[in-house]
């Protein structure tokens, strides 16, 4: 991915650059001879001055900002929580680890956002709980209803069927997967 980056950006770099197009001036904004006009990036960087005050003004050590956020859960079946997952949820697979022919892990895509399944390897014990006092709150501008009927369908039952929540402005229907991980399917009213 590194390689085909560095080649694009090169691609780009060797494109020719456009010529600015001249604009109209008045005298008193004429550039002095043998200097250039200021670029649309400047004027626009200028134009936000007042803003940089306010980035002096964030907190030290600065917030962590993310790009994106990848929960990643340890199951008992993979198997089976892949079928959850795809059949119930409608994720889909984006890739898969092997050990051999041994399904290991999955990255699971729904939209714009991803989830890692791995199979438990056993060393911290076969009586290891999974999914307590955890939650995934999920939006989704989709039909609620109709995904959990998908979940029904499935053979996977509701924790909290669909119902409205004014003060929150939101509709949800709750399901917990095969581990007991907590998953909050949500829509905008």
């Amino acid at each position: 991915m590194a390689t085909s980056k560095k080649t694009r950006a090169r691609a780009v770099s060797k494109r020719p650059k456009k010529k600015a197009a001249a604009k109209a001036t008045t005298p008193a904004k004429k550039a002095a001879p043998g200097r250039k006009a200021a670029s649309a990036k400047k004027a626009a960087s200028a134009a936000k001055a007042p803003r940089s005050s306010a980035l002096k003004s964030r907190k030290a050590p600065e917030t962590l900002r993310l790009k994106s956020f990848t929960p990643s859960l340890t199951v008992h079946d993979l198997g089976k929580s892949l079928d959850f997952y795809t059949d119930a949820l409608g994720f889909i697979v984006g890739e898969k680890w092997t050990d051999g022919d041994v399904l290991r892990g999955v990255m699971l895509k729904a939209g714009a956002t991803e989830l890692g399944l791995s199979q438990d390897d056993w060393k911290l014990g076969r009586d290891r709980k999974k999914g307590e006092g955890f939650r995934i709150w999920c939006d989704t501008a989709q039909d609620l209803d109709a995904i959990a009927a998908r979940v029904r369908a499935a053979g996977f039952s509701l924790t909290d069927e669909p119902a409205d929540h004014p003060a929150w402005g939101v509709r949800t229907f709750s399901v917990d997967d095969p581990d007991g991980f907590h998953l909050t399917i949500a829509r905008d009213l």
